[in-house]
């Protein structure tokens, strides 16, 4: 996969991308993440970005003339163009998979009071990460590549991995124990030691459903149950109950 992130401050992604999971997929050729400031393609000699809103106002706008060229310049034709902006759809699991299945994605990081309008023409889609205020695009930029990086084959070397964890299958993950067995006068679960596989699989299946019912009820509300799902669902109801 192909990124390409247009920004004001390009020694942000400096760190970020060059750590962990994102930098051996780099290394691997997996993802290539490019960086590109916008106030490269800024017109004049002071290689000014922004300026006053037309109407008056508080803050001031990224120009159309200079965000625009931006995205021409770097723009390739199977490009999904991306504005993370805080009038977005947020973005959730089931968009992330979407994306991850494209090629060739860019990324474009608002600041300021937020970009010309006119140059929204040029954008595909608008994202969110939530309802709350950041000084610019560039820490979504970082959560958005995060979470499709994960997604793409050959990232986390277990590819059963991804699909395990929160969100995936519109349930939360199920509790996570390692060694010790003991921990001051807690135990790990007696399923997960008697490796029965089968047991495992529907305890960690009922831990999930239950954990997202106390945690994150607003999940079930959208989530298709298959058949054991349901049995499950209804034994945690019915002990709750009693």
């Amino acid at each position: 996969m192909k990124i390409d992130i247009l920004t004001l401050f390009p020694e942000m992604f400096v760190s970020p991308f060059n750590e962990s999971m994102i930098k051996r997929a780099r290394e691997q050729g997996i993802i290539t993440i490019n960086i590109t400031n916008i106030r490269d393609f800024a017109q004049d000699r002071q290689q000014q970005v922004d300026d006053y809103p037309y109407g008056g106002g508080a803050g001031m706008v990224l120009k159309a003339n200079v965000l625009g060229t931006a995205i021409e310049k770097v723009k390739g034709p199977d490009s999904w163009v991306v504005y993370m902006s805080p009038q977005g759809k947020p973005l959730d699991q089931s968009r992330v998979w979407e994306l991850a299945g494209r090629k060739d994605l860019l990324i474009v990081c608002g600041h300021y009071e937020g970009i010309d309008e006119r140059v929204m023409a040029t954008v595909n889609e608008e994202i969110s990460i939530g309802d709350y205020i950041l000084t610019g695009g560039e820490l979504p930029a970082m959560v958005l590549v995060d979470a499709i990086a994960r997604l793409i084959p050959g990232v986390l070397g277990d590819e059963n991995s991804a699909m395990e964890e929160s969100f995936s299958c519109s349930l939360l993950e199920y509790p996570q124990y390692t060694r010790p067995a003991s921990y001051g006068e807690q135990e790990v679960p007696e399923v997960l030691l008697s490796g029965h596989h089968e047991n495992i699989r529907r305890w960690r299946k009922k831990q999930s459903l239950l954990r997202t019912l106390l945690k994150r009820p607003d999940l079930l509300l959208k989530k298709d149950f298959d058949e054991e799902e349901k049995s499950l669902l209804e034994e945690i109801l019915f002990h709750r109950e009693n």
